[in-house]
């Protein structure tokens, strides 16, 4: 019996770790986007750039969900993971949602590196995205943990 129990232990363990494992392998052209130094560099001329990151907690960590701006997906923060989006300048309104929408009104200028992390917090029936304004040192204190998203 005690054996049973434990082999059902060691494969509820290896299903709860395999959506981590899944996101170990970025593609190449993703990487590009940020030198080996973890920096994001300069934004495409007359653009803004926008660095949207979720660090990896165990809160929340099998949950992903897609940024949007207006019916556009842009990307999708999984935990432990970013992604750079290039903007014209002006007014734009970033959107995640699940059981709530939450929405992050940014005024972007050219030539700007703008930074926003997301989040999970506990929602009635399933976790609820957040995306909230952030600082170059709070990425660049990640950047070593975090992986590039996939492209959609």
């Amino acid at each position: 019996m005690n054996h049973r129990k434990f082999s059902l232990l060691l494969a509820g363990a290896l299903i709860a770790a395999m959506p981590a494992m899944a996101q170990d392998a970025a593609p190449a052209a993703a990487q590009a986007e940020a030198p080996a130094t973890g920096t994001i560099g300069a934004p495409p001329e007359g653009k803004g750039q926008i660095v949207f990151f979720r660090p990896s907690k165990f809160t929340g960590g099998a949950i992903g969900f897609k940024v949007r701006e207006g019916e556009t997906e842009l990307g999708k923060l999984r935990n432990g993971n970013y992604f750079v989006h290039a903007a014209e300048p002006g007014t734009h309104q970033y959107t995640v949602h699940s059981e709530a929408k939450d929405i992050l009104t940014l005024e972007v200028e050219a030539g700007e590196t703008y930074y926003v992390q997301g989040s999970i917090t506990m929602g009635i029936m399933a976790g609820r995205p957040n995306l909230s304004p952030s600082d170059q040192a709070t990425f660049d204190g990640l950047v070593g943990k975090l992986k590039p998203s996939k492209p959609l």
